[in-house]
């Protein structure tokens, strides 16, 4: 124990931690702290150019490195411009500590100059949240708020500390000695619930297991685990947007993605099975489709780390509450001890079913004429880059879905995306957490013009920090996704799903000091991404593509997996009411 400034109890803390880089913005409420970061070389610093490109920035360090993330803001319009990036991280499950500054304790409640009620705003966006108000708390709260962020479901949390608790003195604790609260998540699954969920396994005709963020949350045991299990039993794997990367995509059991633009076998699979094996997904309604029609003939187990997510959405028939590292492990080995059985002849009887549904080509596309397609960009993208140490951000929208649906993951923690939140201005910050994790990586964010434009001041960030991340916009003018809901569902009517502003994104480039390059010519698109790619700082990539191209497959709003919109690959063959292709 020592006695120590508040100020300097948040820098040891961070130090004590493990922390070495924080994302922040300074204001008067937080220049104690950042005196004392001035005065030290053990934590990074980044200067972003506004709080919600902080939060995002400490999103994508966490998980890209599946360590906690640390933001640091001012009070009020601070913490208030961090509450995006904090809603993100809840609903995507992401490790972040979100360090506020506040008015001093004896001005709380007076509308002093840039005060706010920052944890009444923040309680519902974060796992939890704390306001200190005695020095001597503050490094019991540090340590807590990390502990909270990281075990269990993982999220982020928000520490708000007044000016004036900055300024005393008070005695510092270090992790070991500073009493963390008694949040202690459960790590175990039942074992009769495992029990019952291999017997289950044994004899189903139809399974599938169906993953998400959480078996990369769990950590890269988790998907080792997963991998085996696959494996082992033969099952043909899906995952959410938020799980890819766990399974790798050129795995022979792989399905592809699944969900409202998922692939048309992993849809038809989750629709068609009689076992779901749910590994840390949460039943999301961009998965589950007509919630009364869905996947109606199967037995459901689920495994998830948060009570709160069981039984939320979709009933299990056998829960099971655990880390999924840890379930997953005891799984395997009850299901070797009871003699590694499957039910064979029903599997491969699913399993041509499955290569009949892959008859499809779901992902078909043509790339015709002197425009780029969007499809056709990315799957360019994927093929001059798949080998790399790559990291993948993406913005929110169609382009989000391509990203999905043509970029392959081969291990977790390599794609970065605003899942449950969907927020737009989401990846180019992002991005730059990633870049300064991993600095001899390359890292692209693949990007609409729309949703870039949302937080393009960063390339100030990008510029000043040297770091080399790549812009990958993908420009039709529009608001993609919008105006494809508007022409689908709306009667094409295109209200304000379009812009005549667009900046011009070399000279944008230029003007902060990056590079930039545009190009509209399929036959000089591999050319243009090599030149990209093989700069050694920040890029603006301004690829232009067909301004009125539709995301498929879809499954329309309010529809079962079943019935999708499947674009071009209806032309493949004819599909009857069970999904069977007709070819």
């Amino acid at each position: 124990m020592a006695n120590m400034t508040g100020a300097q109890m948040v820098v040891k803390a961070l130090k004590d931690q493990g922390v070495e880089v924080i994302f922040g913005y300074p204001g008067g409420a937080v220049l104690p702290i950042y005196d004392e970061i001035f005065q030290q070389n053990d934590i990074r610093h980044i200067l972003v150019r506004h709080e919600q490109a902080a939060v995002h920035a400490a999103e994508g360090y966490a998980r890209s490195t599946g360590k906690p993330g640390v933001a640091l803001v001012t009070s009020g319009p601070g913490a208030t411009n961090a509450v995006t990036g904090l809603t993100d991280a809840l609903m995507d499950s992401i490790p972040i500590v979100v360090l506020s500054g506040q008015v001093p304790t004896f001005m709380i409640g007076s509308d002093a100059f840039q005060e706010a009620d920052t944890v009444g705003i923040t309680r519902p966006c974060t796992k939890h949240n704390w306001l200190v108000k005695e020095t001597d708390a503050l490094a019991d709260t540090l340590h807590e708020a990390f502990h909270v962020c990281t075990n269990g479901r993982p999220g982020p949390v928000l520490v708000d500390i007044p000016k004036d608790v900055q300024f005393a003195s008070g005695t510092y604790k270090a992790p070991g000695k500073a009493d963390i609260g008694h949040y202690q998540p459960r790590l175990k699954g039942d074992p009769e619930a495992i029990e019952q969920m291999v017997a289950l396994m044994e004899t189903a005709e139809r399974p599938v297991f169906y993953t998400g963020g959480g078996v990369i949350n769990s950590g890269p045991a988790a998907s080792q685990l997963l991998r085996e299990f696959v494996a082992e039993t033969g099952f043909p794997i899906t995952s959410t947007l938020m799980g890819l990367g766990c399974y790798p995509a050129s795995g022979e059991a792989w399905l592809g993605m699944l969900g409202m633009h998922g692939l048309y076998e992993a849809n038809m699979a989750m629709h068609g099975c009689d076992l779901m094996i749910n590994i840390g997904a949460r039943f999301d309604d961009r998965i589950t489709g007509r919630l009364d029609a869905f996947s109606p003939e199967s037995k459901k187990i689920h495994v998830d780390i948060d009570p709160s997510s069981i039984n939320k959405v979709v009933k299990a028939d056998v829960p099971i509450l655990g880390d999924v590292a840890h379930v997953l492990e005891d799984a395997l080995r009850i299901w070797k001890s009871r003699g590694r059985k499957t039910n064979k002849e029903g599997l491969q009887k699913w399993w041509a079913q499955i290569e009949q549904w892959k008859q499809v080509e779901c992902l078909k596309f043509k790339q015709e004429g002197a425009v780029i397609k969007p499809q056709y960009a990315v799957q360019r993208l994927e093929e001059l880059t798949k080998g790399m140490d790559r990291y993948i951000s993406t913005e929110v929208g169609q382009h989000q879905m391509w990203a999905a649906q043509y970029l392959g993951f081969e291990d977790p923690n390599r794609w970065m995306t605003s899942g449950g939140l969907g927020t737009m201005g989401y990846g180019f910050p992002a991005s730059v957490g990633i870049q300064v994790a991993h600095p001899d990586a390359l890292v692209v964010n693949v990007a609409g013009e729309a949703s870039w434009l949302m937080n393009m001041q960063e390339m100030g960030t990008a510029v000043q920090y040297r770091l080399p991340v790549k812009q990958f916009i993908l420009n039709n003018e529009r608001l993609g996704m919008v105006r494809q809901w508007q022409e689908l569902l709306h009667g094409e009517r295109y209200s304000h799903s379009w812009s005549d502003a667009l900046p011009d994104f070399v000279k944008l480039a230029e003007a902060f000091g990056a590079k930039g390059i545009i190009c509209s010519d399929p036959n000089d698109l591999d050319d243009a991404i090599m030149e990209m790619i093989k700069h050694d700082g920040p890029v603006i990539f301004d690829c232009l593509v067909t301004k009125h191209e539709n995301c498929f497959p879809m499954i329309p709003s309010g529809k079962a997996h079943n019935e999708m919109l499947l674009g071009e690959a209806d032309t493949q063959g004819v599909i009857d009411a069970k999904g069977s292709v007709l070819v």
